[in-house]
């Protein structure tokens, strides 16, 4: 996991979302706003208090704010961030953030619009996300060590990973309750507390079992809801599931940087290239717009140029 992101995951951890120190009532209100009436995800409303910040600090130097900055201006900023080497995708989610603040303003009479329309969206860079094989899948899960104590809690975490294309946030906070294994099946609660059941494939439900038959007892100090537990007893922390994820990938030899949303895109990814449906693929991501899964029909693509390319007598 890279150190900028983990320095980020602590502050999160640490502050609430809607502890700003922007001095304007209105950024606090429309943190609030997110948070109450939006139900947005802690690290989503995170992202909008950086941005947010991020572009007072830019306007304080040329002594203006967030409200009376005008459509030059936040396209001066935008232009700003691509010349000090912002990725698209960071800019782009930069204009998402001005766009739904400058809405807000406009339901309390703020005069919005004319800088609403002159707002252009960047043309989004096409990111295909990292994908493993699945024999490169079969090392990582046999990277832990069985003569670690934690062995059974590892295997556990990276086979519901890959079985079920669970966030890393999600698998944090999957409680006790919330898995079946009669069923196979886990109850998740995903972005906007939006809640779906994923089934569990039989690997991960043995591992699961094992997990909680030899491993957790020795880690609960006293009735912990969590599933996943530290070697301390504490619940699991993103941060810690990030480290515990790379670990393993550096382990198995792997040459790609792994995390736990590389398991996220070979879930979906595998199931695809399997002919799962991309209805079906959505409902399991947990995403509510299926064009954000549409990008894993891309990658299978690219994965069948290649082999095509390699493999036929005129690729």
């Amino acid at each position: 996991m890279p150190p900028a992101r983990s320095s980020r995951s602590r502050t999160a951890a640490g502050k609430s979302p809607t502890d700003t120190r922007s001095t304007l009532p209105q950024v606090r209100a429309f943190l609030l706003h997110l948070a109450s009436e939006r139900g947005l995800a802690v690290n989503s409303l995170h992202a909008y208090r950086r941005d947010l910040e991020d572009m007072e600090d830019h306007f304080a130097g040329a002594g203006k704010t967030l409200v009376s900055a005008g459509a030059d201006d936040y396209r001066e900023y935008l232009q700003n961030q691509t010349r000090k080497g912002q990725a698209t995708k960071t800019v782009s989610r930069r204009l998402a953030a001005i766009r739904v603040f400058l809405r807000f303003l406009a339901t309390s009479g703020h005069d919005s619009g004319p800088i609403l329309q002159q707002l252009e969206r960047p043309k989004p860079e096409r990111s295909l996300p990292k994908v493993l094989s699945r024999s490169q899948v079969n090392q990582l899960l046999s990277a832990p060590n069985p003569k670690s104590m934690l062995y059974a809690r590892d295997v556990a975490i990276l086979e519901l990973l890959y079985a079920s294309g669970l966030r890393a946030t999600e698998l944090c906070e999957v409680k006790l309750r919330d898995v079946n294994l009669q069923v196979r099946c886990v109850r998740v609660l995903g972005k906007g507390s939006k809640e779906r059941i994923v089934p569990m494939g039989r690997e991960a439900v043995s591992a699961i079992a094992r997990y909680l038959t030899e491993c957790r007892p020795r880690l609960d100090k006293g009735n912990a809801e969590r599933l996943f537990l530290s070697r301390t007893g504490k619940p699991m922390e993103r941060i810690g599931l990030w480290f515990l994820v790379e670990k393993y990938g550096r382990a198995s030899g792997l040459l790609k940087r792994v995390s736990p949303h590389t398991l996220r895109h070979c879930f979906a990814t595998h199931l695809i290239s399997g002919g799962a449906d991309l209805r079906v693929v959505q409902e399991l991501l947990g995403h509510s717009d299926i064009a954000t899964t549409q990008i894993y029909t891309h990658v299978d693509q690219d994965r069948l140029k290649a082999v095509h390319a390699k493999y036929h007598p005129r690729g």
